[in-house]
């Protein structure tokens, strides 16, 4: 007999495929992240901290919650620092829901929702994202009840890349006044839609964001939750004092110095990488999904066989199912030169 929750026991645990991913052999294009170095000032930092000998005292974070704010134009009592945007949606959902509450989840999204929510035992609803329609606001909106006490929005969505306009949040998060409304911006930086600067006129707004992606810092674990002060102080009764890894918090203080390695690269990607890569899939006929990220959700009529093509040739994408069950790639975007080669190893199959 387990000392467990029964319900826990009969989870499954969230494994993304990272076994054999190594940057040094493969072009990753399979977990959306930044496909280029960090830059050398934030490596630097990094070092210069570990040879200060500051390794045995407990973490001590300084004004990197100032900077933050300022970075989003907030106030420092709004922003809370977290390990991964991860630890952001897990402290949300643990703090706002109870056992057997319902959670709205519009999918196919992102696994790390649905698996804190089955941690609490919630009762999950989950309306669909559609390639022509896009987010499913109505659908989402019909969904809520007295018994809601957590609604999802993945702006923009992972695997699909869509965008959720403002106002059909802010009408959800009218709607719930009694749920938490998680808007996830991970992918922030690729497309500067947030609800960042309403979280005061809608306390039941959560914002969680990272430097996983565009930043290039998956490795140190370091992402921040936006709401108003009260939910904030309510957050970090939740979060242990020392949940955030210093070496964390000195990466992103020095990548928050250096902001023009992040914007160069956001801005070849969406500028150059996407279009030519649009492009190729649209003279090719292939079936996407719009997207306003860096990935594509692309159907190709043969997804395995390309993915074994590409991993072939050392290039790794991420295979995806619709609602339907119909496989796509999720394909992730590098600069102008991986996106040739990419097109170029596609090419040979296609």
């Amino acid at each position: 007999m387990s000392i467990f929750k029964f319900h826990i026991t009969q989870m499954g645990a969230y494994k993304p495929p990272l076994e054999g991913r190594d940057p040094h052999e493969h072009l990753l294009l399979d977990f959306n992240e930044r496909t280029l170095p960090v830059c050398p000032m934030v490596k630097q930092a990094m070092i210069d901290f570990i040879q200060d000998d500051r390794l045995q005292c407990y973490p001590s974070y300084g004004n990197i919650t100032e900077k933050l704010a300022q970075y989003c134009d907030v106030e420092s009592e709004q922003v809370m620092i977290t390990n991964g945007s991860d630890q952001g949606i897990d402290l949300i959902i643990r703090s706002a829901c109870r056992e057997g509450d319902e959670a709205i989840i519009p999918g196919p999204s992102f696994a790390m929702y649905h698996q804190v929510a089955k941690v609490e035992n919630l009762k999950i609803i989950e309306p669909s994202y559609s390639k022509d329609k896009g987010f499913p606001k109505q659908t989402v909106l019909d969904a809520i009840s007295d018994k809601t006490r957590l609604i999802v929005i993945s702006n923009p969505n992972n695997p699909s890349g869509t965008v959720v306009i403002k106002e059909d949040i802010l009408d959800i998060a009218a709607a719930a006044p009694n749920a938490a409304i998680l808007v996830d911006e991970c992918y922030f930086e690729y497309t500067r839609e947030t609800v960042a600067d309403v979280v005061d006129q809608y306390p039941n707004l959560l914002i969680t964001r990272t430097f996983s992606k565009t930043w290039g810092l998956p490795s140190v674990r370091l992402g921040y939750v936006i709401s108003n002060v009260e939910n904030i102080r309510a957050l970090l009764n939740v979060r242990g004092p020392y949940d955030v890894n210093q070496l964390a918090v000195v990466a992103i203080d020095a990548a928050l110095s250096n902001p023009g390695y992040t914007e160069q690269y956001v801005k070849e990607v969406m500028e150059v990488s996407k279009p030519i890569f649009e492009d190729f899939l649209n003279e090719k006929g292939i079936d996407y999904w719009p997207s306003v990220a860096n990935f594509i959700w692309t159907f190709p009529d043969n997804p395995d066989e390309i993915e074994k093509h590409l991993r072939a040739h050392s290039i790794l994408v991420r295979p995806k199912a619709d609602e339907s069950g119909r496989v796509g790639l999720r394909i992730n975007l590098g600069n102008k030169a991986q996106t040739e080669s990419l097109i170029q190893t596609l090419s040979q199959i296609i």
